[in-house]
């Protein structure tokens, strides 16, 4: 366990029950921080479907388990594509909790696959949009209101193991990924003279919800069962199984501790060995 006890967390898309993001404000939470839980809140076409977002409703529900747990949560709904309603999400961590010590990037887009060929204007703008503009948000506003306070801050973006190696009928999304790690690395550079660290975790697959409907379009796109799709994943895979919403947590937790002070710029490889560069 990690002493983050007083601690001010915001995880953006975290709104959606049994999602990776749930998983690491729980355990952020169970670490003793204040959590701010962001998801934006409704449907909104293509862009944000139902098996991709968590709605209010969803969003109260982790805050809810959070609570049951003994955790102290709140939640809060905002676009990741207006830049006026990511500050509005750091503006209101601040006014509830009074500072922001962890920003963890999280919310995105993995749903929008399908061949580059076929790929339209508005599905790589959104998938950019969220994965890689909404996080330039959060980390800007987040930075700005931690070097206010002067007491440092962490920063960990989700990224993907597809920020590492390609894979078909991704473009945008692998292109995002590829394009967080950069940003992380600059934001490292930069903010680390105000003893604000900045971080990526890349995972491989995980079977959230939205890990199901992936598993799902990825077996058809390759004309396998989906158990073959797994039977094969598991395959590449050193240790054998995919990936926990746990296995993520944790290396949130430990990256957001004092453990990992001397940790920045990392893209750091949570994937059972199957991405090792």
């Amino acid at each position: 366990m990690y002493d983050l006890d007083g601690k001010v967390a915001i995880i953006t898309g975290s709104g959606r029950p049994k999602g990776l993001g749930e998983a690491m404000a729980t355990r952020l939470a169970q670490e003793g921080c204040k959590v701010i839980i962001h998801d934006i809140g409704k449907i909104k076409g293509e862009i944000a479907p139902a098996h991709g977002v968590g709605t209010k409703d969803d969003l109260q529900k982790v805050v809810a388990s959070i609570r049951e747990g003994g955790g102290e949560a709140v939640g809060y709904a905002a676009d990741m594509l207006i830049e006026s309603e990511v500050e509005g999400l750091i503006n209101f961590a601040v006014e509830t909790y009074g500072r922001l010590d962890i920003l963890i990037n999280n919310a995105g887009i993995g749903y929008l696959f399908g061949p580059l060929i076929e790929m339209t204007q508005e599905q790589w703008d959104g998938v950019l949009g969220v994965n890689l503009r909404g996080c330039f948000f959060g980390i800007k506003h987040a930075a700005k209101q931690m070097i206010k306070q002067g007491r440092g801050g962490r920063v960990v973006s989700i990224a993907s193991q597809a920020a590492k190696s390609g894979f078909g009928n991704t473009a945008a999304y692998t292109s995002s990924k590829h394009g967080l790690v950069g940003l992380t690395r600059v934001a490292a550079i930069e903010l680390a003279e105000h003893n604000i660290t900045v971080n990526a975790i890349c995972p491989n697959h995980v079977t959230t919800g939205l890990g199901a409907w992936q598993n799902d379009f990825m077996s058809k796109a390759q004309g396998k069962t989906e158990e073959e799709y797994l039977s094969d994943m598991r395959g590449r895979i050193p240790i054998g199984r995919v990936g926990l919403v746990d296995d993520i947590a944790k290396a949130c937790a430990f990256l957001c501790s004092d453990q990992a002070d001397y940790i920045t710029a990392e893209a750091l490889n949570v994937s059972g060995g199957e991405e090792y560069h």
